[in-house]
């Protein structure tokens, strides 16, 4: 309870502001005169002010309004004195908050009309009509007693009730709305050509700025801009790669967005470089979009653009530059890694084919990121797979030596031809050396190489490898040259000349000497011919310096034996030093068949010819006697060189396993006699029997064996390392590492040896 001291205190206070107040609004007029004339202004004010329903009582016409608004000054100039007018203002926003019932009801009648027709003229005509609403229950603005607090709070407190009014579904109109602002159809309502002007719908702009819905839907619009730009991206740049686009993009935007962006950024705008300023913002943002699409796009696309090089060149060009501008590097690499995964590194791909896209991947991402960054990224994977291909080396050394049988060839005809280039090292003295790229691996100097060949080389980690599989090529090479390859030995020669470049002079010495053998053969052949004629034409070679041949028991019977004695003993005249080792089961036979009615000739392989050798002896052969009478050759062999004689009507099997020489020929197809020429003529040569690298290797490391067995006998487990280690101390060893992985790999599969946590022991 307040004391009386206190009571008399509140009270005197109350009734001095109760005073003051009085005397401010009676303005010191004679009774309460002045308070009957505030009042009669404050209910023209509030009468004045007083929101209305447009659609029952339009808004006055100019002339009408500005002599009501004469009229009311006086009224308004008496409340302003009286300072009530934050209590006028209080009142109005409290009529209008009543009566915006109105608003809300034409809201949902036009909202209604666009849900059954989602026609955006339905939201265009809304928004105008807002306008009209606001505009209609809005304070003058040109009364001085007002000021300017009153039209401010009333701007805020009219779009905030809209905002609150407008239904959910609102947002995804007015996005409709904007797309079709942007980009209208090409075609009106009554099917006509639209012609498109951004200035047409400037008005709808200047509404949405005045309601408010520029700022509260800033995202919005932004993502129309946006969505527009990847659409028309998507539909003129995919699968367009001959060309760069990206200046066509910003041509297109600036002719078509630009104009879009001027309502929406630049609005206020009183010059071009006012506007120019207003729109570097939003601009650099739309270009970066740009950027960021093409980008995207072509990364889905990188591994056919790579296929199409070089007429993807356009789209290689397109993405090095947008690389630079939006940095998406790492999906570039993680896009390109799957793609080969799925679509290139399985067993159903060809090596050929491999290396064929290997090669293009190599030249495409160097024009998008010279440094090498990106390739050494998505190389890796590739190399590896090669490695682990047994076919890999022959394929890359078929087109190191123009294999016209190898398909399309890996090299470039406009490179220059020159050594193999050695990982190269940081040279900080030089004054152009700049620092690695900042997603570079630890190792990505190292391991760059600048050259196709070399890169391809560099897939090994020994160069020998390919030497000797240049020879092992070589060698099958010349073997399946005729008496008239003299050609095909030039240019055997010339591309020998071409690879001493790349692999230097020393490492091809031993194919120097195999195609002095052809020449010193056919040499050799004319002396001894000159001697005695013969019908033999061997190819001479030195046994030491080819790669080893496969063995064969092949023995020629009857005049082929003959033969090559005859020619031997020629031979021994001439080279007194040196003695001829047949290898019958290498090289052509030219033979004639004469038969009584009939005399055919062919070139087949000895096998062949020493078959039909012997149906001169007796006309009926059992397959059994016939290899017997040969040697020792596989019965797959055999019945495939008699199946060559079936298919040329000179033998007949029957019954099964037994041959017999047609000496007529039969008619129709009772003897089961294949007649077909042009079969014989497609079947492909074979390929001279010379043992492959990974053959030859093989035998090399078996040679080791001991060695490796003798160690993991004494020393129980060793790791991959040691073994290397202590295997260099062997005669001769000179296996890298991934040979001798794999070989200890072949021999856990053979059930020698178990692995476990990368420890080796023998298999007990």
């Amino acid at each position: 309870m307040l004391s009386s001291t206190a009571t008399e205190a509140l009270r005197s206070q109350v009734a001095s502001k109760w005073q003051e107040s009085f005397s401010r609004i009676n303005r010191d007029n004679p009774g309460i005169s002045g308070l009957i004339g505030f009042s009669e202004a404050w209910a023209l004010s509030v009468q004045f002010l007083y929101p209305q329903d447009i659609r029952v009582s339009p808004p006055p016409d100019a002339d009408t309004y500005e002599r009501n608004l004469i009229a009311i000054r006086p009224a308004f100039n008496l409340v302003s004195q009286c300072r009530r007018l934050p209590a006028l203002l209080e009142n109005f926003l409290e009529d209008m908050r009543k009566n915006f019932h109105f608003i809300e009801a034409e809201i949902n009648e036009y909202m209604t009309r666009y849900d059954e027709s989602e026609n955006t003229n339905e939201i265009e005509a809304l928004v105008a009509r807002l306008v009209q609403w606001c505009h209609a229950w809005e304070p003058p603005q040109d009364l001085d007693s007002l000021g300017a607090t009153i039209l401010s709070s009333y701007t805020l407190n009219f779009q905030t009730r809209v905002f609150s009014a407008l239904p959910a579904n609102f947002t995804a109109a007015f996005k409709n709305l904007c797309r079709s602002l942007l980009a209208p159809p090409p075609y009106d309502e009554d099917g006509q050509p639209r012609q498109w002007d951004s200035s047409i719908h400037a008005t709808t702009w200047r509404n949405f700025d005045f309601l408010g819905m520029m700022d509260r839907y800033e995202s919005i619009i932004a993502s129309v801009g946006y969505e527009y730009i990847e659409q028309h991206v998507l539909d003129t740049c995919t699968g367009e790669w001959s060309k760069p686009m990206l200046e066509d993009l910003r041509t297109w935007m600036s002719d078509r967005v630009v104009p879009w962006m001027l309502h929406v950024y630049a609005r206020g705008a009183t010059s071009a470089d006012e506007a120019r300023t207003m729109l570097q913002g939003v601009g650099s943002r739309f270009d970066f979009h740009i950027n960021k699409t093409l980008c995207e796009l072509r990364t889905r696309e990188i591994f056919n653009i790579i296929i199409d090089y070089p007429d993807s060149l356009g789209a290689l060009t397109d993405l090095r530059d947008s690389l630079h501008r939006t940095d998406q590097r790492q999906n570039l690499v993680k896009s390109l890694r799957n793609a080969n995964r799925k679509r290139l590194l399985h067993p159903g791909a060809d090596t050929k084919l491999i290396l064929q896209q290997y090669v293009a991947t190599i030249k495409c991402l160097r024009i998008i990121d010279p440094p090498g960054v990106l390739l050494y990224k998505v190389a890796d994977p590739i190399r590896k797979y090669l490695r682990e291909r047994p076919d890999t080396i022959r394929s890359i050394v078929a087109s190191l030596v123009g294999d016209e049988d190898s398909g399309d060839s890996l090299l470039d005809e406009s490179e220059p031809v020159q050594p193999l280039q050695q990982h190269e090292f940081e040279d900080y003295t030089d004054p152009n050396w700049e620092p690695e790229p900042t997603d570079a691996d630890p190792e990505f100097r190292t391991k760059r190489s600048s050259d196709v060949i070399s890169t391809l080389v560099s897939i090994y980690d020994s160069k020998d490898l390919f030497i000797k599989e240049l020879q092992v090529l070589l060698a099958q090479r010349l073997l399946m040259l005729t008496k008239d390859g003299s050609d095909r030995v030039e240019r055997e020669r010339r591309n020998i000349e071409i690879l001493k470049v790349r692999f230097g002079e020393a490492a091809l010495q031993v194919c120097e000497v195999m195609l002095r053998d052809m020449t010193d053969s056919k040499r050799i052949d004319v002396h001894v011919q000159s001697q005695k004629t013969s019908v033999v034409h061997p190819m001479i070679i030195s046994t030491h310096f080819w790669p080893a041949l496969e063995s064969s028991e092949l023995v020629m019977p009857g005049q082929f034996q003959k033969l090559a004695e005859d020619y031997a003993r020629e031979f021994t005249v001439f080279k007194p030093d040196k003695k001829l080792k047949w290898l019958p089961h290498l090289g052509t036979v030219q033979v004639e068949v004469e038969l009584e009615d009939r005399t055919l000739s062919f070139d087949v392989p000895p096998l062949e010819a020493a078959f039909i050798e012997l149906f001169s002896q007796k006309a009926v052969w059992q397959l059994d006697e016939l290899m017997k009478a040969v040697g020792s050759v596989a019965r797959s062999a055999a019945v495939k060189a008699l199946s060559t004689w079936v298919d040329h009507g000179v033998l007949k099997e029957d019954p099964e396993n037994t041959f017999i020489l047609l000496e007529r020929e039969e008619e129709g197809g009772s003897s089961g006699i294949i007649r077909d020429p042009s079969r014989l003529d497609s079947t492909p040569p074979d390929v001279p029997p010379v043992a492959s690298v990974q053959q030859q290797q093989a035998e090399q490391m078996r040679v080791y064996w001991k060695f490796i067995e003798g160690m993991l006998t004494n020393l129980g487990t060793l790791p991959l390392d040691r073994i290397q280690t202590m295997l260099k101390f062997a005669p001769g060893y000179d296996q890298s590492v991934d040979q001798l992985a794999a070989f200890m790999e072949a021999a856990r599969r053979e059930g020698l040896v178990v692995v476990r946590d990368g420890m080796w022991k023998l298999n007990k």
